[in-house]
């Protein structure tokens, strides 16, 4: 039966990027897959690699110096094209990559075996590649241990993506939108083009917990993160950093547009009627500290610091209130 997954690339980058993976430093179990894939079928070169739109990506590599080369001299672009591995014994006598730069030159590579890495939806996102630079045959056993080692990649891909997810209210964790925003940063740099973060606070929350207890609180959070993310652009990152304190971030917003955007969401939480359990009516407000991205902020921390900065002026100031940070 055809697969049509196979050949809608659209769709398939969606899939990657969904996994909010690409560009991300290394991590160990990623690490320790392509240490134990070289080892076991001693081969010089084992990659964990992501096939993007025009490159192809490498979440773990041994054997190589490159974070990246272009898609269209790579073998894993063939790989993703099919359910099956892709096993080449001789690069020299294929056609399809006898001429590649990777096999004329370095790494050199003589022989190859590839397993699609499959999403639950089922898109080839990428691959876990054995390879060598002489010819080789690689046996079944071979096969079948990099089709266990790939599957381990796989689950180890969307447990990444639970761990940055909020499971009470759906925003990322403070790890995901940390990582969010050192990409938005790098990009707002590259192309010189505004970005701004916003940090908000639920007001006294600590009484609705005493009050109502922490179950009603959870519902709090819950319906307000609902509210947020209804509020706020496609484009826009929302994340829980810690107990009732939320990030956004806001690409291609200057510092005014953020104030304007806050202000909106701001008022949207304060004339909001939470539908809770216990039926009791609830209000709750919450302040604002919004921070544009300046060339003085060198890390993510600085300028979360400088929103957080903001943020204390709004509780200092009355509460139910936005802040701009006064940054050089």
């Amino acid at each position: 039966m055809h697969d049509t997954r196979l050949y809608d690339d659209d769709a398939r980058i969606a899939a990657l990027h969904r996994l909010n993976v690409l560009d991300t430093a290394a991590e160990k179990p990623f690490e320790k897959i392509v240490t134990l894939v070289r080892t076991v079928l001693a081969v010089p070169i084992a990659t964990v690699t992501l096939v993007d739109r025009d490159r192809q990506w490498f979440k773990a590599q041994r054997g190589l110096d490159q974070q990246e080369t272009p898609r269209a001299i790579s073998f894993c672009t063939h790989t993703i094209q099919q359910r099956e591995p892709l096993v080449v014994e001789d690069a020299h006598l294929d056609p399809r990559f006898a001429g590649s730069p990777m096999v004329v030159g370095p790494p050199h590579i003589r022989s190859y075996a590839g397993i699609p890495l499959r999403t639950p939806e089922g898109y080839n996102v990428g691959s876990l590649c054995a390879m060598d630079t002489r010819e080789r045959r690689f046996s079944p056993a071979d096969i079948a241990i990099l089709s266990n080692f790939a599957n381990i990649v796989c689950d180890e891909l969307e447990l990444r993506l639970i761990a940055q997810v909020d499971h009470l209210t759906g925003a990322l964790t403070r790890r995901g939108f940390v990582e969010q925003a050192e990409r938005e940063m790098a990009r707002s740099r590259r192309y010189e083009r505004p970005s701004a973060l916003v940090m908000l606070d639920v007001d006294h929350f600590k009484s609705v917990n005493d009050t109502y207890g922490h179950t009603i609180g959870d519902q709090v959070l819950h319906q307000l993160a609902k509210l947020a993310e209804a509020t706020l652009r496609p484009i826009d990152v929302f994340g829980r950093l810690g107990g009732e304190e939320f990030g956004i971030l806001l690409p291609e917003t200057t510092a005014d547009e953020a104030l304007i955007v806050a202000e909106r969401l701001r008022e949207a939480m304060a004339g909001y009627a939470m539908q809770l359990s216990n039926g009791a009516p609830l209000n709750v407000t919450a302040s604002f500290g919004v921070a544009e991205l300046a060339p003085a902020m060198t890390s993510v921390a600085t300028w979360i610091e400088q929103a957080d900065a903001a943020l204390y002026a709004a509780k200092a100031g009355g509460r139910n209130c936005t802040k701009l940070a006064l940054v050089e």
